[in-house]
């Protein structure tokens, strides 16, 4: 079993490399002195490791840049060091662009980084494999050319997210695949070559991407990316993280249910691993400032598992442009006064980070033609500590428009009140708009919004946080 399906073994002597290394504190994203997508973590001893790509995308474009990959790291899951770029384009001679998402595994002494490449042959989309000494490396192409390519037999739509799993007989399988067509092969013993066919796992219901192995009580787990609407995602340009379990590393699998829903961004890569005795979800989002969909961030979670194996939904903690704290808008039971049959409630609450507030790409929340004060409510089956709220306007340029002002109430357990000591409740466009103030206790947190003279007013994300 590697290290990273919760057997804490060490490897190699880990030298960071002090030039490099930037120390940050924690809260999400962990890392935003650049974006960092497509996580995979890897535990060393006492060390989390997280390897990811770095998106270099300017602001406003909307394709991927990613021409190299970093390394993060942790001894306690809060406090963050990016130790810089280990790998790259460059590392492998044969590929063209696009350093995609890879996974590092342990083995044999050594470190073998599988990643997702673009070659300069024909085809799209490779996965090569690199080695290294140490989980820093240094690193250098395993193989000089690709381990999988478009014409590697019965390969899947898209050769992308490789994860690598070594099992306790000492056998080493790869998962991967885009496009709803996952793969899985057998590797030898030299974690450089696949063994037998190339086959095609299943029983992975409505699988599009970003797979994740790891076996824990005797019980195989894949974790990977969806994108269906059946309480996935409001909208199949999203993608949850599903995951289903199997008694075989080859399947067939069964799918259990969801561990992450809808995040920020439109992608959703994640990856699973344990330090100090506590299981952590790791992800990313579009919650740094200035994020998006091509310019993602990382975050962490603690993650739990029930007594029979199944995992418990992680709900997202936020940080970044908000501040920390987790958001419990998600967990929630949102009502309004009145919603236009056009719009929906969902969307106050669905994760969406939006780009303007004309955005409708997640969904929008309006309360046409209704005028004067209308509201939205969250309700918690149990009481909540809550500190901060922001709230992203939703302005048509036609019948809904800004509102000329709001106010946060709290129910008491006989009748609403405002909250005491919020700071003023911002009304612009284009931006998160937070009040803060002293926590509260309340099973319900309403926003009281009040239009402009002849328009209606909409909200496309509204977070409650619990400090």
């Amino acid at each position: 079993m590697s290290a990273r399906r919760w057997v804490a073994a060490v490897c190699g002597v880990v030298t960071a490399v002090a030039a490099v290394a930037l120390p940050a504190q924690a809260a999400n994203p962990i890392i935003t002195s650049i974006y960092t997508a497509d996580p995979a973590p890897l535990v060393v001893g006492n060390t989390m490791y997280i390897y990811a790509g770095r998106d270099e995308a300017p602001a406003g474009t909307s394709n991927f840049v990613m021409r190299e990959w970093h390394v993060l790291s942790s001894t306690d899951a809060q406090t963050w060091t990016d130790n810089g770029a280990k790998a790259s384009i460059g590392t492998f001679g044969w590929a063209g662009a696009d350093a995609w998402a890879g996974e590092v595994e342990p083995r044999n002494g050594k470190y073998y980084w599988y990643t997702s490449i673009n070659g300069n042959g024909a085809g799209w989309m490779n996965i090569g494999v690199a080695v290294g000494d140490t989980p820093l490396g240094p690193f250098t192409d395993a193989k000089g050319g690709p381990l999988i390519s478009d014409s590697t037999a019965n390969s899947s739509g898209l050769n992308i997210d490789p994860t690598v799993f070594v099992d306790d007989d000492g056998q080493a399988y790869m998962y991967w695949g885009g496009y709803w067509s996952p793969r899985a092969v057998k590797l030898a013993a030299n974690m450089i070559d696949t063994v037998g066919a190339v086959v095609t796992p299943t029983g992975l219901t409505n699988y599009w991407e970003a797979p994740w192995m790891f076996k824990r009580n005797g019980l195989y787990y894949l974790m990977y990316a969806a994108n269906d609407t059946n309480g996935c995602v409001t909208n199949s340009s999203y993608a949850c993280q599903r995951y289903a379990t199997a008694s075989s590393p080859l399947g067939p699998w069964t799918e259990r249910g969801i561990v992450l829903g809808q995040v920020s961004s439109t992608t959703n890569h994640a990856g699973i691993a344990e330090l100090n005795g506590q299981s952590y979800l790791v992800y990313h989002t579009a919650d740094a400032p200035g994020g998006g969909n091509f310019r993602r961030s990382v975050a962490v979670d603690k993650l739990t598992f029930n007594a029979d194996g199944t995992i418990q939904k992680v709900i997202p903690t936020v940080g970044g442009g908000t501040g920390s704290g987790t958001n419990l808008g998600p967990s929630a039971t949102a009502s309004t006064s009145y919603v236009s049959s056009w719009e929906s409630l969902a969307a106050i609450n669905n994760g969406g980070t939006p780009a303007s507030s004309a955005d409708r790409a997640n969904l929008a929340y309006g309360n046409w033609p209704q005028q004067g004060t209308q509201w939205v409510e969250y309700t918690w089956p149990a009481a909540k500590s809550i500190n901060k709220s922001s709230v992203y306007w939703f302005d048509d340029d036609q019948g809904i428009d800004l509102p000329a002002s709001c106010q946060l109430q709290y129910w008491t357990g006989s009748a609403y009140a405002a909250v005491p000591g919020q700071s003023a409740c911002g009304v612009a466009g284009n931006t998160e708009n937070v009040s803060t103030f002293p926590a509260i206790s309340t099973t319900r947190l309403r926003l009281s919004i009040t239009s402009r003279t002849g328009y209606s007013t909409g909200v496309l994300e509204w977070k409650a946080f619990q400090p």
